[in-house]
């Protein structure tokens, strides 16, 4: 398979003092779901940021083989995409968001027989699929529940149809066990279809039986003899 993503030495810092992680390593190929384990404070949420240039970091990210800045920042972060779990910090509505990233010049979607460059209407049919009604995009992030929330920003992250990656924070830790399966099942699919321009993801979860059903590779931060400088590995 091909290589997407390579990190090499990454190491990320809350300030001078404390570390966060430090020495990162591991690459990400076509076809992976890479679950991301760890227990609550050891930087997966961070990591994940850095991945995402979202985060200040020293070492090296690199996609199919460039840096972010290579590419443009904005036009990485449209290939490389985080999904935060908790998207209703957002301000307006899920419409207005949806409307505003649509419009940034660094996105360039495929054209596909599913959707044209002009058509948004991808993003509310996969998130209908999922349970939510079109009304709800016209509601404020701060009036939709925690499901809610994660199930519109997860389907913009897929149904704009921009990302090779995702960085998929927690995406089902609010949702009911169908709406999960739900969730899973299309992002498995979507990784497989020849329409989809998705080719892998990293998957932050809490939950071992999530990462075996999603999982192709499993890599876990923990501690090595000091709580800032957890060592990433893969079993």
């Amino acid at each position: 398979m091909a290589r997407l993503l390579r990190v090499r030495d990454l190491s990320c810092a809350r300030d001078k003092d404390h570390k966060i992680f430090s020495n990162l390593n591991f690459d990400v190929n076509e076809g992976d779901v890479v679950v991301l384990q760890g227990k609550s404070g050891v930087g997966k949420t961070s990591l994940l940021k850095c991945v995402a240039h979202l985060n200040i970091y020293s070492g090296e990210v690199l996609y199919k083989g460039r840096a972010p800045k290579s590419y443009g920042v904005p036009t990485y972060r449209t290939k490389v995409s985080y999904v935060p779990q908790r998207p209703s910090l957002l301000a307006g509505t899920p419409r207005d968001f949806l409307n505003t990233v649509s419009s940034f010049s660094s996105r360039t979607p495929k054209t596909t027989v599913r959707r044209s460059n002009s058509d948004l209407t991808y993003p509310i049919e996969v998130a209908n699929a999922w349970g939510i009604d079109e009304e709800l995009w016209d509601r404020s992030w701060s009036n939709l529940s925690g499901g809610e929330s994660q199930r519109i920003a997860l389907a913009i992250a897929v149904g704009l149809d921009t990302a090779e990656i995702l960085l998929l924070d927690e995406p089902t830790s609010a949702l009911d066990p169908h709406s999960t399966t739900l969730v899973e099942r299309f992002i498995s699919d979507e990784l497989k279809s020849a329409e989809s321009g998705l080719k892998a993801a990293i998957w932050i979860t809490h939950s071992e039986e999530q990462g075996r059903r999603v999982g192709t590779r499993f890599l876990h931060i923990t501690p090595t003899g000091c709580e800032e400088e957890p060592t990433l590995f893969e079993p």
